[in-house]
């Protein structure tokens, strides 16, 4: 164990019988078992009624909940030491009739993208652990104004996937687990993330995706994730990727939840929002599929050539679940866009912007992508390539005018393949089953999708149904997932 900073500390090794213990007074109303599957609102009732339990009791519970289940999961990698605190302060103003909002004094899990004061942002990866960072991202301290309380950073798939290591794990965090089955896959890269969600260490959580990054470990581990469009949430203070295709998102376990966190996530605008005043929250409603015309696709054309598809059991009963209440069910051809230039594309843009971000960095022990590959050897040796990937992308000479036009080129030509179906058939949203892969196109093109749990396999993991729009329509994918949700009633829980 490291100290970093003043009276803050880290876990190299992250074992948990070294966290620290941090003392509380006591607790008048204890925390009832099954309270770490409860919804936001439930909290909520719970912290406001007369002799209900308290921020700090929850806090203190699911500290104790990931004390005892993580170590085999590890898909938390340091806890807030200033959790505790920050829940006393916020019960106090609760007892004094100040409420935030819905998200008040209700605990929130970060990926360790997102920097946060006082504590590690290192995606995963030891050549990032050092100084802590100096302030929160702003979309961090949006979630602060609205009383969430940051009760951990979550472990990832390093450096976000670009070091080409195995989904879910990190030098500094370990392998990730499934809490469906140990052995199943996690997702990557906000793995951390949405395994906790899914084993009840925190209501909610914020991801961060480039592509796939939400939607892959959200949907493996039975859970909601959406990520939004590009644009519409605050990207500074993350660590970035790709300025095209990068957005922070929620995970939590319904999709009210989600679109609860959304609105505290937009709260405030910046120079990169695209976003206008919504309250995502307005159109769950009962009956919002009712009349919806939702696109699915039976086809799909790969260069030149239609080909069929054929529905699982699993997306054939999603169909059936939307159909009866309601919507409009509209079979359509979805084009798959070229992406023989994409890889080049995206490795360049990773170039210049990590190594942007590390040389503005302070306290890490290296500030480029060439001292994070030699940090990385002399600490790993060089018997085996175990970062091929960044030896990809520190190779990458592609020239930024070139890579502006070919990426603006592709993106247009991506967006197009959603667009043209919904504008033909007048659609609300479109619906596949998230096994077709359906979430790398959304992301290329910088559209929001979401994915919602639809029942298990024949080997009790999580399926899920994937809903994506055109740019900005997040408050009609949350109505149309909601209404689902809701209907199919098909999230499990892990056996843990």
């Amino acid at each position: 164990m490291f100290g970093i900073g003043a009276g803050v500390s880290f876990f190299v090794n992250y074992s948990h019988k070294n966290l620290p213990v941090q003392s509380s007074p006591a607790i008048s109303t204890p925390v009832p078992a099954g309270t770490e599957y409860a919804s936001v609102r439930e909290l909520a009732e719970q912290m406001s009624r007369p002799g209900g339990f308290t921020s700090e009791g929850l806090v203190t519970y699911l500290q104790e909940r990931i004390r005892t289940l993580d170590p085999q999961l590890r898909s938390v990698i340091e806890l807030n030491p200033q959790a505790l605190e920050t829940a006393r302060a916020l019960d106090q103003e609760r007892a004094n009739g100040q409420v935030r909002g819905p998200l008040h004094g209700i605990p929130i899990l970060l990926k360790d993208t997102i920097e946060t004061q006082g504590m590690q942002t290192s995606a995963g990866a030891f050549a990032l652990v050092g100084a802590p960072a100096g302030k929160n991202a702003p979309l961090v301290d949006y979630l602060i104004s609205q009383g969430a309380i940051v009760l951990a950073k979550t472990n990832m798939t390093e450096l976000a996937g670009f070091r080409g290591t195995p989904d879910g794990w990190s030098s500094r965090g370990g392998q990730t687990r499934n809490p469906h089955h140990p052995d199943a896959d996690v997702g990557g890269s906000s793995s951390g993330s949405a395994a906790a969600v899914a084993a009840g260490l925190a209501p909610l959580a914020v991801g961060a995706e480039t592509n796939g990054s939400i939607i892959v470990p959200a949907a493996l581990n039975g859970v909601v994730g959406l990520k939004p469009s590009v644009g519409l949430l605050d990207r500074d203070g993350i660590i970035p990727a790709s300025q095209h295709q990068d957005t922070p998102g929620p995970m939590a376990r319904s999709v009210f939840d989600v679109a609860l966190m959304l609105n505290a996530m937009s709260a405030r605008k910046s120079h990169d929002s695209a976003s206008v005043e919504v309250d995502y929250t307005k159109l769950l409603v009962p009956d919002a599929l009712k009349g919806k015309r939702i696109g699915y696709p039976v086809t799909f054309t790969a260069n030149g050539e239609v080909q069929a598809l054929e529905n699982s059991a699993q997306f054939s009963k999603t169909l059936e679940v939307l159909e009866a209440q309601g919507a409009v069910l509209v079979p359509i051809n979805l084009r798959i866009a070229d992406a023989s230039g994409y890889e080049k594309l995206l490795l360049s843009d990773v170039k210049e912007e990590l190594n942007g971000y590390l040389a503005k960095r302070t306290g890490l022990p290296v500030k480029s992508l060439t001292e994070l590959i030699k940090f990385n050897e002399d600490r790993d040796g060089k018997d085996t390539d175990h970062q091929p990937d960044l030896k990809k992308i520190n190779d990458s000479t592609l020239d930024p005018a070139s890579r502006e036009t070919a990426w603006n080129e592709l993106i247009q030509d991506f967006r197009s393949t959603v667009d043209e179906p919904i504008k033909t058939h007048t659609l609300d949203a479109i619906v596949s089953d998230f096994d077709t892969n359906s979430y790398f196109g959304v992301a290329v093109a910088g559209y929001p999708g979401i994915t919602v749990p639809s029942g298990t396999t024949e080997d009790g993991l999580p399926t899920a149904a994937h809903f994506f729009g055109t740019r900005l329509s997040e408050p009609t994918l949350l109505a149309v997932a909601h209404g689902y949700e809701q209907a199919a009633q098909a999230a499990t829980k892990p056996e843990l």
